[in-house]
Order: C-alpha cells, then structure tokens, then sequence
C-alpha cells in the first residue's frame, strides 16, 4: 500500500463521524503512551546495479528480513479547539530485533535491529457517543511527518564473522490513529487512553559501510503499534454532578357534605388517583384537613382532623404506608373561596392531599 493511498484512507475514516457531537477537550494537553511495535517484513535490495551486487556478495540474493514484536513509545503536545478537533506535535520511538533473515543461498545466524524514531504533526477528532459507550469517548485521526529508520547490524553472524548492514536514513511518513480515552473522574483534566496506529514511510535507503565496501540498500518501514498511555488537559474544570430533579408537588382535593367526615364514592375515586400517584421521589405525604365557616371554631378544628384521619386511613388501605403520611387539621382557616362567618361554602370543606 502507497503512502498516499493509506493517508486518504485515513482521512476517509476521519470524515465518517462529521454528524456526531464532539467531546471536548479545550487548550492544552499532554500525551503519552507506550506499548508494543510490530514491523512488518520488508525486501532488503541494492539501490543500484553495483549495490545489488555488493548486497549479493554479501549476504546473497533475494534478501528479506521479518521481525519480532518490540515496543514503542510516543510523547505528545497538543491543543484541543472546543469543537472536537485536536491538533498535536508528536515524537515517537519504535525498535524491532530481527527474527529471520532469508536469502539464496539460505542465511544462519540472523542478527541485528531496526529503529525509527521521528515526529509528527496529527490532527485528530473526539467522537461523542451520547453515552452509548458511558464515559469512554472514541477518537480517530490521521499525521503526517519526518522519521529516520536506522539498521543496527542487520545481516548475519556467524562464528564471530557478522556480514551486515549498518545506517541510517531518513524520509516522509504518515500515520493513521485510532482510540480511545476514558476520563479518571478523580483527577479532572486526565484520562486513559488505549490506541492502534498503523505508521508507514515512504522508503529508506540504507547507506551501509561493510569492511570498506559501501552499499546502499532500499527498504520498508511500516509498522502497527497498540499503545495504552495517560492524556492530561490542562484547564480541564473539575465535573459537577448534576443536580437531582426535585419532583414538583401535586396535590389533590377531596371534598365533604356540610358537618360531615364520611368519604363519598368520588371521594374515593380521587384519594385512589392520589395513591396511584406515589412513585420516584415522593417521600411524604401531606393530608390537611379544612371546613368552611358555619358552626363554632372549635368543632370545625376537630371536624377538619375526623376529615383529615378519614382521607389518611383510606390512602394506608390504598397500599401508602403509613410513615409517609402526616396528618392536620385547619378548622376554618386558609378557606378556598373567602366568606363571612357563618356561610356554607361546599368549596371549603375539603381535604387537600399534597405530594412532596
């Protein structure tokens, strides 16, 4: 694959999310990360006729080298724009030993390693998932920048005698990112991260001085590193645990005959409506008692109390437990609809049932 081809399949991937809302990170960060490094195998072969044969005579034709998984490490100092976008300067190091070394006539004793090191300038994107994956938010993105790849005694070693390659070169690189950054809620600002870049560059040739006799040799460099590390954001402000919602009161009205305590068939229908109405967030229930201003103050206080107990006890056969519920008595006052003493007003004999 073209380095091309891999940095527009990177920008595709990085223009799939346009619709989702960004998570976020405002100003300056710091990053970090380290894991493993896997290189792919790459064809060692001469950059000219002359190199071909140099190469030929030194280790053999048709020369290819395969690695074994390393590690990797990457530092990085960015600045999020309150939008999802990030952009970052990052330096990155990778070393991988060589596992075999084939070629015609077959090779024995296989030695040496392979390092880059460079940096790069990403532009990365913060995916908002509303949640779907809770507070662990994905990121994508794409760099590109200058790697040096250094050969440290590729070749063979043998009794002693060590036929190998030793240099190194620089060239363009590009990278693809993908992530994912899971906030430590303790320490506002900082979160963990875990990511997969595919990073590529463009060639190298390796200029390499055996015994006096120079040859110059093309290779690959393209590399898959996972990578687990610490992200922290400077002016991150500390997260403020919403506010529980305060259910709004609701309140119900039962209403009595002139001088009387006894519970009507509607008034049933209602203080039944109320007890439906107890769930999440009512923990009491006020039942108060009233009476309107005909007969004497101190009859209509224990009136509006009989009135009062009669609405609790039918709420406690409902199924509303008991200790929930807080019962008294007005007599005569707050009335409804405000008369002179002595009128019966059918609006001020009531029992108000108030959900808290």
């Amino acid at each position: 694959m073209s380095l091309t081809k891999t940095l527009l399949a990177a920008a595709a991937v990085v223009a799939l999310p346009v619709l989702a809302q960004a998570q976020p990170v405002s100003g300056l960060y710091l990053g970090a990360g380290i894991g493993g490094n896997y290189l792919d195998k790459t064809d060692i072969t001469g950059s000219s006729a002359t190199d071909k044969t140099n190469l030929n005579a030194l280790l053999g034709a048709n020369v290819s080298s395969e690695f074994a998984w390393g590690y990797a490490g990457v530092l990085s100092l960015g600045w999020g724009f309150g939008n999802g976008l990030r952009a970052e300067i990052e330096g990155s190091y990778r070393q991988n030993d060589v596992s075999d070394l084939t070629a015609t006539p077959a090779l024995r004793g296989s030695t040496g390693t392979a390092t880059s090191y460079g940096a790069m300038l990403n532009l990365l994107y913060d995916i908002n998932l509303n949640g779907a994956l809770g507070s662990i938010s994905p990121y994508v993105g794409i760099g590109a920048g200058y790697i040096w790849h250094d050969y440290d005694d590729v070749g063979t070693s043998v009794g002693g005698v060590k036929n190998v390659l030793n240099g190194d070169s620089g060239a363009f690189g590009g990278q693809a990112i993908l992530g994912l950054a899971m906030p430590i809620a303790s320490v506002p600002g900082l979160a963990l991260t875990a990511e997969y870049r595919f990073m590529m560059t463009a060639g190298h040739q390796i200029d390499s001085n055996n015994a006096g006799t120079r040859t110059t040799v093309d290779v690959d460099n393209v590399n898959h590193s996972l990578l687990v590390g610490l992200r922290y954001a400077f002016n991150a402000a500390p997260a403020v645990a919403a506010a529980a919602p305060v259910a709004a009161a609701r309140t119900f009205l039962v209403f009595f005959d002139w001088s009387k305590a006894d519970l009507t068939d509607r008034a049933r229908q209602i203080i039944g409506e109320a007890a439906s109405s107890r769930g999440a967030g009512v923990t009491r229930i006020e039942v108060n008692g009233f009476t309107d201003r005909s007969g004497p103050a101190d009859y209509n206080m224990g009136l509006s109390q009989r009135r009062a107990n009669a609405v609790a006890a039918e709420l406690v056969r409902r199924g509303v437990p008991r200790n929930e519920i807080v019962t008294r008595g007005f007599g005569e006052e707050n009335n409804l609809v405000p008369t002179a003493d002595g009128v019966r007003e059918p609006q001020n004999r009531r029992v108000e049932i108030i959900l808290k």
